[in-house]
């Protein structure tokens, strides 16, 4: 299995190419910036691009799709049903438990919804080795907020992180929509909202204003891109996840 990466600037998005070998089939995961080392890596390895599959509608992770089918023109371009009429290129839909064949590669579609309504994350295989690309639901040390565009629930993250991502082998790679990649057992061990919700650490409960309202500090998590991410709960007992720079403790 091939897998190469670009990050964009400024947002910091994951574009990913995927492919079962060289001479082989290709699909691209996401459309951010930076594209062109990937573009050219599909010539380079005479790949053909079967496919470009969106994790999510947010422009940050869409914003390049026009160029990729101008060099690429007649690309399928596959999104959830759910978020497909948000993204004028899409041509089609990815279906959850409906697995998506790309040469050699299986790609399973998860739904992780949370940080959006139809969000995907894809687990893909060659039949030797697996991978798991999360999209804005899972990242190194952290995890998708739920005040975006589209959001769902802080229940909805919770289970799709902890009911289905992190229950894949602990050495499987996790390939996030931003920065840098980790593993399964790494984020069950080491990211701060999974011990937490494996009750390995305890909660915080330090008065906050979150969106200026009062709610409770559950806990400041560094984020991917060098700010913070919080577990805030308010005063009826709902949870949620929303910035750090949003949040303002007393002390």
């Amino acid at each position: 299995m091939i897998i190469e990466r670009t990050m964009s600037d400024g947002f910091l998005t994951n574009t990913y190419l995927v492919a079962d070998g060289p001479d082989g089939s290709a699909v691209l995961i996401d459309a951010g910036g930076g594209l062109e080392p990937l573009l050219d890596a599909i010539e380079r390895e005479r790949l053909t691009l079967t496919t470009i599959l969106l994790t999510h509608h947010h422009g940050d992770h869409v914003q390049e799709l026009d160029r990729v089918l101008e060099r690429f023109p007649g690309t399928p371009v596959l999104i959830h049903e759910l978020e497909q009429e948000l993204v004028p290129q899409a041509t089609g839909t990815i279906v959850p438990g409906e697995p998506i064949p790309v040469g050699g590669l299986r790609i399973d579609p998860l739904h992780t919804p949370g940080h959006t309504l139809g969000m995907v994350s894809l687990l893909v295989s060659d039949g030797h080795q697996q991978a798991l690309f999360t999209g804005d639901t899972l990242f190194k040390g952290s995890v998708g907020g739920v005040r975006a565009p589209g959001h769902t629930t802080y229940e909805d993250i919770k289970s799709s992180i902890m009911d289905k991502l992190l229950q894949f082998p602990p050495d499987t790679p996790i390939h996030p929509g931003h920065t840098d990649p980790t593993t399964v057992g790494a984020e069950k061990e080491e990211n701060r909202f999974v011990r937490i919700w494996r009750g390995l650490d305890p909660e915080g409960s330090e008065p906050c204003t979150a969106l200026g309202e009062p709610a409770t500090l559950v806990l400041l998590g560094d984020d991917y891109d060098g700010g913070h991410k919080a577990w805030i709960r308010w005063p009826d007992g709902r949870d949620d996840i929303v910035p750090g720079s949003k949040v303002e403790t007393q002390g």
